[in-house]
């Protein structure tokens, strides 16, 4: 979105592209792996979030990769949430299965679900997409029906169903 720009699509390849493109990648994930593969590019770099773990980078500063992270998003809640929420528990009534994908998911909506649900919170089948979510779930008292194996959404479709029988 950066290089739509023509100014910096000019800096982009007068000045930076072979530098950037001289770098290695890294990434976690088949999708995150093509995205790369599609953009033909090879950056050393570590493109994070606000509120990322350090697992990541600890493992490869220990294994001797020197990591320069850089914060390139914000993890803020959707200013519609709880309107959406809303909406949708008054349109759809309380939802079997809810799926959380991340552990700021858990914290930004689940007030708002618990009190939309009210009694019927037991009944709701909480899935995640992994394990660091799972645990962000239960350590706000939630009971985790599944974890997807894989975090892809043909695994967690998976546990999903199973956990729906």
């Amino acid at each position: 979105m950066c290089l739509e720009d023509d100014e910096r699509t000019e800096q982009w390849n007068n000045d930076i592209k072979d530098k950037w493109n001289a770098k290695s990648i890294y990434v976690v994930g088949k999708a995150t792996a093509a995205l790369g593969e599609d953009a033909n590019i090879l950056p050393l770099l570590f493109p994070c979030g606000s509120i990322k773990r350090e697992v990541l980078p600890t493992a490869l500063r220990e294994n001797g990769v020197p990591l320069d992270a850089l914060m390139v998003y914000q993890t803020a809640q959707h200013p519609d949430l709880e309107k959406n929420l809303s909406n949708h528990f008054t349109q759809q009534g309380v939802p079997d299965c809810i799926a959380f994908f991340s552990p700021s998911g858990v914290r930004f909506s689940l007030e708002t679900v618990r009190r939309l649900s009210g009694e019927q919170l037991v009944q709701i089948k909480f899935a995640a997409i992994g394990p660091t979510t799972a645990e962000a779930m239960a350590a706000e008292g939630l009971s985790v029906s599944c974890s997807a194996d894989k975090p892809t959404a043909e695994h967690l479709a998976a546990g999903i169903a199973k956990a729906l029988q």
